[in-house]
């Protein structure tokens, strides 16, 4: 390589650097642009339904077989959760992702709480003329998920992953918020700056993630700015929903399995060890993984999935 072309590619180099330390250069959203670039050129279409109470939801569908639906946890979206999953999963089933209301590029003008997102999750699928899905929920995903699983009809098999469905006691409450430091739970669950940001991600994954300010500042304002008082509501309401879904049959609800990891600490393992009991199902529990399953072990979910449903 000559002179000329080391000095090139070194000029480019530091032209990009500060490119990035002054403007920021928007990569949150770049790298999600980047990653629905990935799902549509792996066969994956983007929708968008209008709901009967107004809003619109959106949603991915890609592959054949077996309908299978994925529910993000709060925060998140169907891509920043489940892309690597999606990837795979779509070679055997006719894969559903939706960003849930009041996140990602969805929203309802309902009520913010379980009884609206899940009624929104139903309404994608009637779209689509399904009848009877599989599912799997992450975290709050994974309260939708136990929400539809009470109407036992509609469902084939059920997979909750690290999600403690109407055993979240306040007890329980309690002790999250000692572990994080703060008073009420929509407080960890719904940052207000690039600090919170960074104190959520701490509990979420097993390894801590290195942000840059202009990183977390970035993520605050994709993910958690918007729709921020109806976020805050979902997490309020779930002490209401926590009682309702309690009182649903347990021996009625559909086949189901647990995945949980073993340093999770928004919903600890125990909570998981409950929930199995309670459903009398199978746990499977996997090691050196916090709260972020999909995203720290995407190749063991798809096994996971793949094997149970």
């Amino acid at each position: 390589m000559n002179a000329d072309l080391i000095s090139k590619l070194y000029r480019g180099i530091i032209l990009l650097f500060f490119f990035i330390t002054l403007t920021g250069c928007e990569l949150v959203g770049w790298k999600a642009e980047q990653d629905k670039n990935t799902l549509q050129e792996a066969g994956y279409t983007e929708h968008f339904l209008p709901l009967k109470d107004g809003g619109v939801m959106k949603f991915w569908v890609g592959g054949n077989g077996k309908p299978l639906l994925l529910l993000h946890g709060f925060g998140g979206t169907a891509i920043s959760t489940w892309k690597n999953e999606m990837l795979s999963l779509n070679k055997d089933y006719m894969v559903i992702a939706p960003d849930l209301a009041w996140f990602g590029d969805s929203y309802s003008k309902g009520t913010p709480n379980l009884e609206t997102q899940t009624d929104a999750v139903w309404q994608i699928l009637d779209s689509l003329n399904i009848n009877k899905v599989s599912v799997a929920g992450i975290s709050y995903g994974g309260f939708v998920t136990y929400n539809m699983m009470t109407t036992p009809e509609r469902i084939e098999k059920s997979v909750i992953i690290a999600s403690p469905g109407p055993l979240f006691n306040d007890q329980d409450v309690g002790l999250l918020c000692e572990r994080a430091e703060v008073d009420k739970p929509e407080q960890l669950f719904v940052p207000q700056n690039s600090d919170e940001v960074r104190r959520l991600f701490d509990h979420v994954f097993y390894k801590k993630k290195q942000m840059p300010d202009f990183i977390a500042d970035q993520i605050y304002q994709n993910y958690f700015e918007p729709w921020r008082e109806e976020k805050q509501q979902l997490i309020t309401s779930l002490i209401n929903d926590r009682t309702r879904i309690n009182n649903y049959p347990v021996s009625e609800l559909p086949p189901s399995m647990l995945v949980w990891g073993d340093s999770d600490q928004i919903f600890p393992l125990q909570n998981g060890l409950r929930l199995s009991k309670y459903l009398n199902t199978a746990l499977v529990v996997i090691p050196e993984t916090g709260h972020g399953v999909t995203n720290e072990q995407p190749k063991l979910v798809t096994k996971l999935l793949s094997s149970f449903i």
